[in-house]
């Protein structure tokens, strides 16, 4: 099959290494894609966020399916355009994206689906936004209400560090002042062709930049796959209550929702409620979760792409475990200093079970420098979590970045218990 994937993360790169992993024979092209990538497979420079110009490529070229990676191209209609073409896309329209790019409008389809998830409120003003945190009370979660790169959102007892955040991004639209919701959280992706939904192995991600989830919020500095302490009943669950009832209310309202639906959840004491949904792939999950799927993820998306998924099995995933750790600039999250040599990544390699995942990588005198915050993702495979943890460090020790910044507590807590 003949495919282009849209995107220049390491979410993109680990989804172009599970579909070069196949035994089938895919021509895969990357766009704009990053050093690391273009190491793997030809990249072309163009704007994935331009419907037209990605259409005209796609069907220029032959292209059999389109993989839409990032948010950004999604919520500006992206695969509204090249469905038009007739080209099989794997990636919600403009109007369904909007359960990422709109927390207020997530927050109605999940009302109107009945999906359990926190109380919130919608704040326009200053004022609003403090009235509604005296009424939830600390800690403060205060949300950007469009995309943030995951960093609109904060998590807070500092009742002047929420109020500056939400002054901040009311700025430029609205915020969500939520309900503070105490538990473990788990992302759960699910496949969907608008009507049908699959199911991947869940996975925990590690938000915050520093060890023991201190520091501010990113756009998540490593995750662990599978989650053994969840119960067998958990994925039923979520696809009964959450995921089937939120795409059969979007198809409803005449928005089909075609692609990968992330479900980000957390388990309460009072049940399994919806922190946010996302309309792509997560980073850093995807990086643990598509190492372990054994069924060919070509023929999953292509399905799902195409209205395929009723009557599938579920994907098989092996027994492995898998760790992920993410290598960032210094200055990270707010200000990375880039373009710093990137050196030991063939000898991390070397090492049996790791692959890197090159997110903000250019090429540089025949090696690599950094381009921006969250340069590579080091991948590990392992027997079980401690051997997938211990190949995952051995190898980040061998990466050298000036300044780099990485947890050193990634799936300790599943290590130890």
């Amino acid at each position: 099959m003949k495919i282009l994937v849209l995107g220049s993360g390491a979410r993109e790169h680990a989804i172009i290494t599970a579909l070069l992993a196949e035994e089938a024979s895919h021509e895969i092209i990357a766009a704009p894609g990053n050093a690391g990538i273009a190491a793997d497979v030809p990249v072309i420079h163009l704007d994935p966020t331009n419907p037209t110009v990605v259409t005209d490529f796609a069907v220029d070229n032959d292209i059999e399916l389109v993989v839409i990676g990032p948010e950004a191209p999604l919520v500006e209609g992206v695969a509204d355009r090249i469905r038009r073409s007739g080209i099989a896309v794997f990636g919600p329209g403009k109007a369904a994206a909007q359960l990422e790019g709109s927390k207020t409008f997530a927050k109605r389809i999940m009302e109107a689906a009945s999906v359990p998830t926190g109380r919130a409120t919608r704040a326009g003003t200053l004022d609003e936004a403090i009235a509604a945190m005296d009424e939830y009370g600390a800690p403060h979660v205060i949300k950007a209400d469009g995309l943030a790169a995951g960093k609109g959102v904060l998590v807070t007892g500092d009742r002047d560090a929420a109020v500056a955040h939400a002054e901040f991004y009311l700025k430029q639209g609205s915020v969500l002042v939520e309900e503070f919701l105490d538990g473990q959280e788990v992302s759960l992706f699910l496949l969907s062709d608008g009507h049908n939904v699959l199911p991947l192995s869940p996975a925990q991600d590690y938000k915050r930049l520093l060890d023991a989830d201190a520091g501010p919020n990113t756009g998540g500095m490593g995750a662990y796959s599978p989650l053994p302490w969840l119960p067998d009943s958990f994925v039923d669950e979520v696809i009964d209550t959450i995921a089937l009832p939120t795409v059969r209310q979007l198809a409803e309202e005449q928005t089909p929702f075609i692609g990968l639906l992330y479900c980000g959840l957390i388990v309460t004491e009072r049940g399994i409620r919806v922190i946010e949904f996302n309309a792509r792939f997560g980073d850093p999950e995807t990086q643990v979760v598509l190492p372990r799927l054994k069924t060919p993820l070509s023929e999953l998306l292509f399905a799902a792409a195409t209205g395929g998924l009723g009557g599938k099995p579920r994907p098989e995933f092996s027994t492995d475990a898998c760790v992920t750790v993410v290598l960032a600039s210094e200055g990270y999250p707010e200000t990375p200093i880039t373009g710093r040599p990137i050196t030991g990544i063939a000898d991390a390699l070397e090492i049996e079970g790791v692959t890197i995942a090159h997110a903000a990588t250019a090429a540089s005198g025949g090696g690599f420098v950094s381009s921006g915050g969250r340069v590579l993702s080091v991948v590990a495979r392992g027997a079980d979590f401690a051997d997938a943890r211990d190949r995952a460090y051995r190898a980040m020790k061998l990466i050298t970045l000036e300044g780099g910044q990485f947890r050193t507590d990634i799936a300790a807590r599943v290590v130890a218990s």
